[in-house]
């Protein structure tokens, strides 16, 4: 609650939380919120511009924009957000063994990281959607097969800056299990690490998911995705633009709300970035209470 209200005080992180909690509860109830099928085939109504029926008209099949861009969410967003929660648990369960056992353990593990590492993530990704095929899935795997490392690595120095602490000497000295040591002393004070680096690579996923089915390797007709409303709109994007204007523009506002988020949370987390931001700010309490504007040189 408390890190809540810390965030919230932020009033773009305030607008950020609430785009992206109304975005995620359209998505997940997208059949009430869609005033159309979003795979109905209208050739009559080909490029139509919006309409009261339509409000953001009609693509090259007649089929009702709205509501591809709200059935769209669950790939792009939540189905992002699912594969994200997968791979930050499987690199912190890695992370915290790595950086709790040490010696043999984190030299494997991190060699392993190492040649993860190594390789450059488009790269590799493009690579493994040639050989499981194009699809939404197939990129799902491809992010937790190559981004676990990433995780594991800076949860693993997280870690190791909590492990030889004194009260998790006490808990090892009185036979308290290694299990309940990082569960009761290490997962609260690296949460807050962990939601970080998290929050920063939804904003990251979700621009690469789009930008796979843009090229056509992610989602794939009929199903709707934003990337692909984007391809799918490239014919007419001189003559009648604003058909690429809402994909793009939504995927914009949903990355940039990530971001702030983001960058809110990091804040909130951390005392001395918080600190720091309240002197910029130069607002200071005064004795009587009063606000009172002090300019910083």
């Amino acid at each position: 609650m408390v890190l809540l209200k810390n965030v919230l005080k932020d009033r773009l992180a305030a607008i950020s939380s609430a785009i992206l909690l109304t975005v995620m509860i359209v998505g997940i109830f997208a059949p009430w919120f869609a005033p159309h099928d979003p795979e109905e085939v209208h050739m009559e109504l080909r490029y139509a511009s919006a309409s009261w029926e339509y409000l953001l008209g009609n693509d090259h099949l007649g089929r009702c924009i709205l509501s591809r861009m709200i059935y769209g969410i669950r790939p792009s967003v939540l189905w992002v957000f699912a594969a994200l929660v997968l791979t930050v648990t499987f690199g912190a369960i890695l992370g915290f063994l790595a950086g709790y056992f040490r010696g043999k353990t984190d030299a494997v593990l991190m060699r392993i990281c190492d040649v993860m590492l190594s390789f450059p993530g488009y790269v590799m990704t493009l690579a493994l959607i040639g050989i499981l095929g194009v699809g939404l899935e197939n990129i799902l795997i491809a992010f937790l097969l190559l981004k676990w490392a990433w995780f594991a690595r800076i949860i693993r120095t997280a870690v190791m800056q909590y492990a030889d602490s004194d009260y998790v000497k006490f808990s090892k000295v009185t036979g308290v299990s290694d299990v309940n040591i990082m569960l009761k002393h290490l997962v609260p004070v690296t949460l807050p690490d962990i939601a970080v680096i998290a929050s920063s690579s939804f904003g990251t996923m979700v621009l690469q998911i789009s930008g796979f089915s843009f090229l056509g390797l992610g989602i794939q007709a009929p199903n709707a995705e934003w990337g692909m409303m984007l391809n799918e709109a490239r014919e007419v994007m001189f003559s009648k633009p604003e058909f690429m204007l809402a994909p793009g523009l939504t995927i914009i506002i949903v990355v940039s709300s990530i971001n702030f988020l983001s960058d809110a949370l990091q804040v909130a987390l951390d005392p001395k970035l918080r600190t720091t931001k309240q002197k910029e700010k130069g607002w200071f309490r005064a004795p009587a209470g009063k606000l009172e504007r002090k300019e910083v040189a």
